[in-house]
């Protein structure tokens, strides 16, 4: 057994560098790893290209990423609750992609299958198919989309063991089990930590092999996007 195992959120991002390419996990404000977030903020790592659903909001999230102006561009798909992603989007200071939310997410599967492309239907005839091969199957267009190719994946988990396991739960799984081995290294941040061989098999969502550090992150706000509670009868 390989023990995957990291001391801390430091360790797991030894090699972080300028100008790299990363996946981040998460869904708005869910399931995303907080605290490789945070030390991304700390480290000051410039002239990023971050792959992710949104762009949290301004003050949390990939949100403090573009407050330091850390990201050079977006990939995205949903890119509506962040005054400041809009602010320098419209200035021109930040380069976005922004790509159908399934297509965001097959892309994402492709790396991690180690598919170099795929065909869909979605954006065909719109600006998503500019520049890009398309063909007919069965009499529908299909446009060619290639896979993601990231240096590092930060993936948020409930719980893994040391070698890597990984179980999700709830609406964290969203784009996080589909980041999972589709950049050079995945960087796994979960809430418990337990010794290889405790998790049930049959409850594992994804398997070790898939990821290169994982550690067990701390202080975790899990803050909601857009609170919404009902009127009192």
């Amino acid at each position: 057994m390989i023990n995957k195992k990291v001391a801390n959120v430091s360790e797991a991002l030894q090699g972080i560098q300028d100008n790299m390419t990363l996946m981040l996990g998460g869904f708005g404000l869910c399931g995303i790893p907080e605290n490789a977030i945070s030390e991304l903020v700390k480290l000051n790592i410039k002239g990023l290209t971050c792959i992710s659903n949104n762009a949290g909001v301004d003050d949390f999230g990939l949100g403090l990423l573009l407050q330091k102006r850390q990201i050079k561009k977006m990939i995205s798909s949903y890119v509506g609750e962040n005054d400041e992603f809009e602010r320098q989007m419209l200035s021109g200071e930040l380069d976005v992609e922004l790509v159908p939310q399934g297509t965001l997410a097959e892309r994402c599967k492709a790396a991690q299958s180690g598919f170099p492309a795929f065909y869909t239907p979605a954006g065909y005839g719109t600006e998503v198919a500019e520049g890009k091969e398309t063909r007919a199957f069965n009499g529908k267009m299909y446009v060619l989309e290639e896979a993601f190719k990231a240096d590092f994946a930060f993936v948020k988990a409930w719980k893994g063991d040391e070698a890597g396991n990984l179980i999700f739960k709830g609406t964290a799984r969203n784009f996080n089990p589909s980041m999972c081995g589709a950049a050079t290294i995945t960087v796994a941040e979960v809430e418990e930590l337990v010794p290889a061989g405790t998790l049930d098999p049959n409850q594992i969502h994804i398997p070790g092999i898939f990821v290169q550090r994982i550690f067990q992150g701390a202080d975790y706000e899990k803050r909601i996007e857009q609170r919404t509670v009902r009127q009192k009868a």
